[in-house]
Parts: structure tokens; sequence; C-alpha cells
């Protein structure tokens, strides 16, 4: 009898021990990793931060997680334990999205803006290419409206696909039909002009992000894309650069951006300046981690040139409550500077 419990002992002793290495051998398990959110544009420069992060601390390395900014706000909102998140649009922070769990501030800490993307197989067929002549012309023309109106009539007569993301799960959707807007207002004395035909003639091709289109792009299952410039860069697209007044990226043009909308399934949002924000949501577990986190990215953020992006030096602060005491500090040293309201 005694032999046998000493050797039921054995077996569960064993059992254990497999178990232990098995929940250590998981990093998905490693509760000592920060958890980081990040739109899924920007998941390659994340998790070139997060390395660095993990080089600079000697700790564990961050885990990342890419989606659409809205999707990935939602989750937090549900009570997700993420320590960063990362979203590229200001209004994911807010308590539409995290619900309780928003912390009242984000930082931009860089900017993008939209391009318009293709490959040598999207652009194969005749009508296609007649959109890219259309593109060399204004482009070599900038300031002339005619040729402009050419190349965003032929995009949007319905001869192409184009890829838009759903405007609802990513912010780069309700971007493209912006940028379609300003380039009907400034080129066609006609808002709607181009995105109402886009829709009409049904040759709109979504899905729930951007990264999702790259493959029917690459296929030439789609003709071009709408897409965050320094995502063509890092997927290794061609792409289409457009006008500072149309392609949200200049703060210059903040107030101009701001004169168009788009109706979400939450509210309108408004144009603006393309930045990619961090916070540190309320679902935190590690939130003294995440700080250092951030004051790292703060910190760093020239190494995003490389990435197609434009670093924010100060960064700025959208708050409606008071920001925490290290991010207090990056203020004083000028890393940082107030921007208005949350």
């Amino acid at each position: 009898m005694n032999l046998k419990i000493t050797a039921l002992t054995v077996v569960l002793i064993v059992v254990g021990i497999v178990a232990l290495g098995v929940y250590y051998a998981r990093p998905q398990t490693n509760r000592a990793s920060l958890v980081v959110y990040v739109a899924d544009a920007y998941t390659g420069e994340a998790e070139f931060l997060a390395s660095g992060f993990r080089n600079f601390t000697g700790g564990s390395q961050p885990l990342v997680t890419g989606g659409g900014s809205f999707t990935l706000a939602q989750e937090i909102g549900m009570g997700e334990k993420v320590d960063v998140f990362m979203p590229v649009a200001i209004s994911a922070v807010t308590q539409s999205y995290l619900h309780n769990y928003s912390p009242g501030w984000a930082i931009a800490f860089a900017a993008d803006q939209m391009v318009i993307a293709y490959t040598n197989v999207s652009v194969q067929g005749e009508y296609a290419r007649h959109v890219l002549a259309n593109y060399t012309l204004a482009a070599d023309n900038p300031n002339n409206t005619k040729y402009w109106y050419d190349f965003f009539l032929a995009l949007s007569s319905g001869g192409v696909k184009v890829g838009i993301s759903n405007p609802n799960s990513d912010p780069a959707g309700f971007r493209a039909w912006i940028v379609l807007e300003a380039a009907g207002y400034l080129y066609a004395h006609n808002t709607t002009l181009f995105s109402d035909m886009l829709r009409s003639t049904h040759s709109n091709y979504t899905a729930s992000n951007a990264a999702q289109l790259v493959a029917p792009l690459s296929s030439g299952q789609i003709n071009f894309l709408f897409i965050y410039r320094s995502s063509a860069i890092a997927k290794h697209l061609g792409y289409l650069g457009l006008p500072p007044q149309i392609n949200l990226g200049d703060p210059g043009y903040s107030e101009f951006y701001a004169q168009f909308n788009y109706t979400l399934t939450t509210g309108v949002v408004k144009g603006s300046p393309i930045y990619l924000y961090i916070t540190i949501p309320l679902t935190a577990s590690h939130t003294t981690l995440a700080l250092r986190f951030v004051s790292y990215v703060l910190e760093n953020s020239d190494v995003l040139t490389k990435f197609g992006l434009t670093p924010l030096r100060p960064a700025y602060l959208y708050n409606s409550t008071a920001p925490p005491a290290q991010i207090a500090q990056l203020i004083s040293q000028s890393y940082v500077e107030y921007a208005g309201q949350l």
C-alpha cells in the first residue's frame, strides 16, 4: 500500500514538473512581459521598439499584437489586460471605445500620411496603366488641378478595383474616404464626386484592416490600395504620393483637413493629421514598466525615420486628466508638450 502511494506521488510530481515546463515555455503566459496593442500598420515599428526596450532594460520581450485601432480599443474596453496601447486615431483612446478603462491621456509621437499603393502585378491591366499615366502627369505638374482631377476621376470611375479598409475597425479606411472628399473639393469643386463614384460603381474592395488587403493587391485581385506610407514602405509596395493638401500628413493643413468628415458607427470623425499615439489603458497589469516603455519610445523616436515615419519632437500630449508623474517629467524635459483636450 505504501509502495503504491509512493509511486503515485512520484507520477504526480513528474506530471507537475512537465506542466510547469510547458507553462513557462509559452511566451504568451509570461506574466512579466508587457502586453502591447498596436495599430496593424505599425506592428513592425512596435516590435522594433520592443526589442530595443528589452535590450535597454535587460527584461523580457514585450508581446506585440497588431490589429485595427478601433477593434483593439473595443477589446480593451471589454477589459482585455493590455499595458500599452498604440493606436493611429486619438478617438480610440476615448471613453467611446475604452469606456471606463480610458486613462484620459494619449501622446502623439510620430506622423504619417496616406498614399495609394500598387504592385507590378496589380497594374498590368490597360486601365490600371491609364490611371498611372494620369498620376504621372499630375505628379509632374503638382499645381495643375485638371491633371489631379483626371487622375482621381480615372481612379474612381469603376475601371479599377480600389482597396479601402473598413472605417469602423481601421482608421485608414475613413481616412481614405476623407482623402477622396478633399480631392473632390479641390479638383472637382464637388466634395463627394469621387467618393460617390467609387461607391456607385462598386469598385471599392474592403477588409477589416489595410494589412489584409496587401495580399489581394499583390495577386492583382485589386489594383490600388489606400494605405499609410510607412506601411507601404514596410511591405515593399510601390506607392503614389499625394499632395500635402489631401494626404493628411501635414500639420500645417490641420484646419483644412477638419473641413471633411466621415460618419462611423460611433459618431462623426473629422479629418486631421495622421499621428501614431501611445498611452497606458487602465487595464494595465504592469503600469510602472509600461511608463518606462512610454519614456523609452519618446526618447528614442528618431529611429522611426527608417520606417518612413516623421518623429514629433516634442511629442504632443492630449489629455482630459492630469498625466502620470513620469509623463509630467518628460514635459519638463521638453520631450512632450501639451497640445489640447483628449
